[in-house]
């Protein structure tokens, strides 16, 4: 019989506030962060997490979050390249663009919410129809990652303006390059060399003259943008050059020579911010054109003054001089423009930063900071004063407590498995593992090793320092701090009698402490006896210990050295009994099966081995991970084993047959800790990505090892087809591997494409419905055909053929039945899996389009597709006249289908139209019964209310 193993799926993810790897949103209210895989709504005032937004089986990380003009929406940009929009009041996605081959670093929606633009890593640059849900098209001009992208929207264009109606792209790059181009034409109109180093970041004014840059030298550059160019569109000057559109104006002084970072305008208030440092966000007000008018005639009068001191002390000389200063006093500066106000200091790195939408009542205005130490904290900056008073930023908000700031350590479970017990350099936690909440954190030393104690009431944590600390749980406070070893302390365990603890250091030592219960003294918080370890004997070694283990029978005591070798003691008489050795590289961790039979060690040489404990024989060396073996654990009463590793892995082992049975993938840094369920409920995983999470054991689902290869080898196969379609040849310059220079340069702008599993999937669907319905048609037409020679009254005429039981117990037509799949298909794929039909089939696909169209059927879908198609295969349709007979037909009824399409919309159109002037003529009608006033005054007030209020700062 073949022997099944239960499956154990992803259950929880926690210890998370932000991760590092995106950049974060805030409304005010709400902080949009990234979380790995998935992204977190926090409310910063009660330090609550609102939602999770989290898609099954996809473990890319977030590494870019923007909220739509539509409030209600965000775009989310992964690792693998895609681009998913969430619909925050429902928490689901609504669209998914696959477009771009590596991560995605940027993205920008228009002022409607209908266009997306995205950067990535592989230098392009896409914009998508959010409406549609569709790519239009890939632009390529970068020759590095692109870092920042922001729409132009030109402003006031007269009728007879041959500027784009599109609207224009302004994009950065670590090209150094910052490039302007035209949506209508789709190429790039400009492009002006910033800066001598990478450029990390670009931000425009509201009223979209003005452009900032900053680069990897502390650099922040600011860019003017002519209007007056963007309406005449590209023409020559009178000296026979192009004329720009982006010219240089000025730099912008910093107070550090860092990085920059980031570079954020306020949208509603004359604030600007900038990141050049790793903790702090530099806030500068942007002055009024009165306020810059002021300070030039006070700067004009101190000027005067010192002319006439001046020409006291030396005569008529410098009259000359002074005239020029006066003059060039009335250009306005960038220093002038933007004056430093304050300096927001955080407490950790500094991820990124955003400002509120509003201003809050209180009259000040908040920055959300996200930290690289996973936390978020909000402050607040005060309005400007007439007060010479140095303003301070003030830090209102902190959200902290549910994460640690560094590496997951150590991590151990309660012997009833309902509290979790994390440890990492500086704090220790304690998790409520029914609800994933952190109930208590207490500070503590750098933590390696950890365990709890007997009555789970104390957790006794190893510090890098050799100290144990034993802290008591619910009173949070550290009890006794015990200087045990000289060196790190590696390992603590308890015997299974529960009597005793060993520990294992780095300096050569293993120790062993008995547990004490003696009064509390007077300064204690705790009432009654308290918990204390004895030091009874010590085993001296000849190397650093790494880990030791008691054997569940409570007969060995199991020691790793640093020299390779595993040594098993008679835990009583603490006599010799097996020297273990094979491993290549010191071994980090060991346990010991249940029945005291079986040791498995692992090693950082990425080897798992397998011994018997009676003899030290080693049954099995198993190749386990691509990297350093961490830690290692038996299930309970079973043989199976547990392996994590620094390759970010979890896996699953027999230890009788020595077989893999399971792959977890989740973790996106290394794994530090594990703990199992002492009930073999599930499993706990700590990582460097400072996450922790939970493996439950799924008793319904079984796992037959044969299958698990074969599906692992389909995943591999089916992602190396789509790695194929999707490789092209790379130009030189574009920064990816392999480029070369005899490879031909890419053109500027191309479709929007990329294969998918999903794609490919959808492809063969539709290939599948295709073959099924073709074979139905051709059944029934030869039935049909050979009837039709026969006449009525013939006994040789037979029953028509039995339907295809598909169609059958779909109750549909064959035509119909096609076009229910290709309305299954996702409309961002659609495309993709039309490319993957060979032309055959594309010939029978023309067929039913014009059937689809003659009955009107889904005319939109029909048209999307029927121009993809002709636009794709146009060179085969022109050469191949057997078309003609499927297209001119086909002609002829879409026409006729839209023409009554746009009929409708027309008619609807005028009605809602006609709506609006009634509401309109109502609203008037009553405001003048009301108010007793003009007509002409009420249609004043309420075109007044319809406009939208901006402040202007004019350059």
């Amino acid at each position: 019989m073949v022997k099944t193993y239960s499956k154990h799926v992803p259950a929880a993810a926690f210890g998370l506030v932000c991760s590092a790897s995106s950049n974060s949103q805030y409304d005010g209210k709400l902080a949009y962060v990234p979380a790995l895989e998935d992204v977190l709504v926090w409310d910063v005032k009660k330090g609550k997490m609102i939602a999770m937004w989290h898609e099954i089986s996809h473990i890319a990380e977030v590494t870019a979050i923007l909220q739509s003009p539509k409030k209600d929406t965000f775009a989310v940009g992964y690792a693998d390249g895609s681009i998913r929009l969430w619909k925050s009041s429902s928490d689901t996605v609504t669209a998914t663009f696959n477009g771009h081959k590596k991560s995605v670093t940027t993205l920008a929606f228009d002022e409607q919410g209908t266009r997306l633009a995205s950067g990535s890593q592989d230098t392009d640059l896409i914009v998508w129809d959010v409406v549609a849900e569709s790519g239009l098209f890939r632009l390529r001009g970068h020759r590095d990652q692109i870092t920042a992208i922001q729409f132009i929207t030109p402003a006031g264009l007269p009728s007879t303006s041959t500027a784009s109606a599109s609207g224009l792209l302004l994009t950065t790059s670590k090209d150094t390059f910052l490039k302007l181009w035209d949506l209508s034409t789709q190429h790039c109109i400009q492009t002006v060399v910033a800066h001598r180093s990478e450029i990390w970041t670009m931000d425009i004014n509201a009223k979209q003259d003005l452009v900032l840059t900053g680069s990897g030298e502390g650099e922040v550059k600011a860019w003017r943008i002519d209007h007056e160019s963007l309406a005449n569109g590209l023409r020559e000057t009178e000296t026979g050059e192009i004329a720009k559109m982006i010219h240089p104006f000025s730099t912008l002084p910093l107070a550090s020579r860092h990085r920059v970072s980031q570079i954020a305008f306020h949208t509603s208030q004359p604030f600007l911010a900038v990141q050049s440092h790793d903790r702090s966000v530099e806030i500068f007000r942007i002055r009024s054109e009165e306020e810059v008018h002021k300070k030039q005639l006070r700067r004009k009068k101190r000027a005067k003054e010192k002319k006439a001191i001046d020409k006291w002390k030396a005569g008529k000389e410098n009259d000359g001089k002074a005239a020029e200063e006066d003059g060039n006093g009335e250009e306005i500066k960038l220093v002038d423009l933007f004056t430093p106000y304050l300096v927001v200091r955080a407490s950790g790195k500094i991820r990124s930063f955003d400002f509120e939408g509003d201003v809050n009542s209180k009259g000040g205005l908040q920055i959300m900071t996200a930290l690289a130490s996973n936390a978020i904290e909000v402050y607040n900056i005060p309005q400007p004063t007439k007060s010479k008073d140095t303003p301070e930023a003030s830090r209102v908000f902190s959200v902290n407590l549910p994460g640690h700031r560094t590496d997951v350590r150590t991590l151990a479970l309660s012997s009833d498995d309902e509290v979790l017990a994390s440890a990492s350099n500086g704090l220790l936690k304690i998790w409520n593992m029914k609800s994933n909440a952190c109930i208590r954190t207490i500070d503590c030393g750098y933590a390696i090793s950890s365990t709890f104690l007997p009555g789970d009431r104390h957790v006794a944590i190893g510090t890098k320092a050799g100290e144990i600390l034993i802290y008591d749980i619910a009173s949070s406070s550290l009890i006794e701090s015990i200087q045990a070893h000289t060196a790190t302390l590696w390992s603590l365990h308890v015997r299974a009698d529960q009597q005793a603890l060993v520990s294992g250091s780095a300096d050569k030592d293993v120790k062993f402490w008995e547990f004490e219960h003696k009064d509390a003294r007077g300064e204690s918080v705790q009432s009654g006896k308290l918990l204390s370890l004895v030091h009874t004997r010590t085993l001296k070694m000849t190397d650093d210990v790494l880990a030791v283990r008691y054997s569940p029978n409570g007969k060995f005591l199991a020691v790793s050295l640093l020299d390779s070798t595993v040594k098993v003691f008679y835990q009583d008489s603490l006599k010799f009994f097996l020297s273990l050795y094979g491993h290549r590289l010191p071994v980090l961790s060991v346990d010991i099966s249940y029945d005291s039979k079986l040791i498995v060690t692992c090693s950082a040489d990425k080897n798992v081995k397998i011994w018997g404990l009676d003899f030290g024989d080693c049954h099995k060396s198993i190749f386990a991970h691509d990297e350093s073996v961490m830690q290692v654990a038996f299930e309970k009463d079973s043989h199976n084993f547990w392996t994590v590793g620094k390759d970010k892995m979890l896996k699953y082992w027999d230890g009788d047959k020595f077989e893999h049975i399971q792959n977890l993938r989740g973790h996106h840094g290394e794994i530090w800790a594990l703990a199992l369920s002492h009930h073999g409920k599930f499993v706990v995983t700590g990582s460097h990505d400072k996450s922790i999470r939970v493996w439950d054991k799924d008793e319904e689902d079984q796992i037959f090892l044969e299958e698990e290869r074969e599906r692992e080898l389909e995943a591999l196969y089916e992602s190396g087809i789509a790695d194929s379609l999707n490789r092209v040849e790379a130009s030189f310059g574009s920064g990816a591997e392999g480029a070369t220079g005899d490879a031909v340069a890419q053109v500027e702008v191309t479709a929007v494409t990329k294969q998918t599993a999903e794609s490919l999937m959808a492809g063969e669907r539709i290939m599948e419905a295709i073959d099924l319905v073709d074979n139905e048609r051709t059944t029934f037409q030869t039935y049909h055909d050979d009837m039709a020679r026969l006449p009525e009254d013939s006994p040789m005429r037979l029953q028509p053929p039995p339907k295809n039981q598909l169609l059958l117990q779909l109750e549909m037509e064959p035509d119909e039945y096609v076009l229910w799949v290709l309305e299954k298909v996702q409309s961002t794929a659609l495309h993709d899996a039309l490319l993957v039909l060979p032309f055959g089939k594309v010939v029978s696909l023309m067929i039913y389009l014009k059937m689809w169209a003659q009955k009107e059927m889904n005319i939109p879908l029909v048209s999307r597709i029927i121009f993809f198609l002709l636009k794709t295969h146009h060179h085969q349709i022109v050469a191949n006249r057997v078309m003609r007979t499927a297209l001119i037909p086909l002609r002829k009824h879409l026409r006729a289908a839209l023409q009554r399409q746009k009929d409708v919309l027309g008619y609807n159109l005028a009605a809602l139209q006609y709506i609006r002037r009634r509401n309109d003529a109502d609203r008037t009608a009553q405001f003048y019964e009301e108010e007793g006033i003009d007509e002409e005054k009420v249609r004043a007030r309420i075109a007044e209310g319809k406009k939208r209020k901006r402040m202007e700062i004019k350059i």
